[in-house]
């Protein structure tokens, strides 16, 4: 049995240096595609990203919890440092978000209170489903019109409360999707009613930001919308965040669930 055991000094790669390439594991791959879409949120809120060992936060201001988001981008050899990192990135009284990828202890103690286990789930490009049927026009949003059109989705269906009183296409700006970003709408007869975004990063699509406003809520629109971002760069796996009642949707896009994640907030 020795013969398994490393040479005296060898290496041994956990995957999650930072010189691995995301390629090494799926989980590693959502993990750096999930850094990069918190990058670019944090870009269309002109706000300020950091990061260090083992984290990363970006803070978009004060105007939504959803625009201060925190991960831990590889297994942490003390919690209690990554998390006064973290914090110390955000002013007193800033609600922010952190996702841990890997197991978590308590971080109540800490000032982050528990929110979930989100499934993260992963689509491959070898999938076969069908295009989920809808009565929507679903359009790439490229005109300041439409993407002004998808924001307001976002604000009122995510929901973004926080973001209300935010002057329109403030956030959806036609720069943010000059990049690796692209966002969806879905009309009714001319009114925009759902809406969804794509980003491309480590060689898989995040999606996000898929919201439906009440009205249009049970007649496929959200499947719809998430197909549009899901497909957007047909090459590639994509992945997302999911709750547990939206699971049985994603499941039948083709999605499959990998491992549950950990969110917490700070209040």
């Amino acid at each position: 049995m020795t013969s398994m055991l490393p040479e005296d000094g060898e290496y041994l790669t956990t995957g999650w240096e930072p010189d691995v390439a995301p390629a090494d594991s799926l989980v590693r791959q959502a993990v750096d595609a999930h850094v990069s879409w918190a990058r670019a949120l944090t870009a269309a809120a002109r706000g300020t990203f950091a990061d260090g060992s083992g984290w990363c936060s970006g803070s978009g201001g004060a105007a939504s919890a959803l625009l201060n988001v925190a991960i831990v981008t590889a297994p942490p050899h003390d919690w209690a440092d990554t998390v006064r990192s973290i914090s110390a990135a955000y002013p007193e009284g800033v609600t922010a978000i952190l996702i841990s990828p890997f197991p978590a202890p308590d971080l109540s103690p800490h000032g982050f209170a528990l929110v979930g286990h989100p499934p993260l789930m992963f689509r491959p490009t070898t999938t076969s489903t069908r295009t989920p049927a809808t009565a929507l026009e679903v359009r790439e949003a490229r005109s300041a019109q439409e993407l002004q059109d998808a924001e307001r989705v976002l604000v009122q269906g995510y929901p973004m409360p926080d973001m209300a009183d935010l002057p329109p296409g403030d956030f959806y700006r036609t720069d943010v999707v000059e990049g690796p970003t692209r966002v969806f709408v879905g009309y009714d007869d001319g009114v925009p009613v759902a809406s969804s975004a794509a980003h491309s990063a480590a060689g898989v699509t995040v999606v996000e930001n898929v919201a439906v406003l009440p009205s249009a809520r049970g007649k496929g629109a959200g499947a719809a919308l998430t197909w549009a971002a899901t497909t957007t760069w047909p090459d590639q796996g994509a992945v997302l965040l999911a709750s547990d009642d939206g699971q049985p949707v994603y499941e039948r896009l083709g999605y499959l669930r990998i491992v549950r994640w950990t969110c917490w907030v700070r209040p």
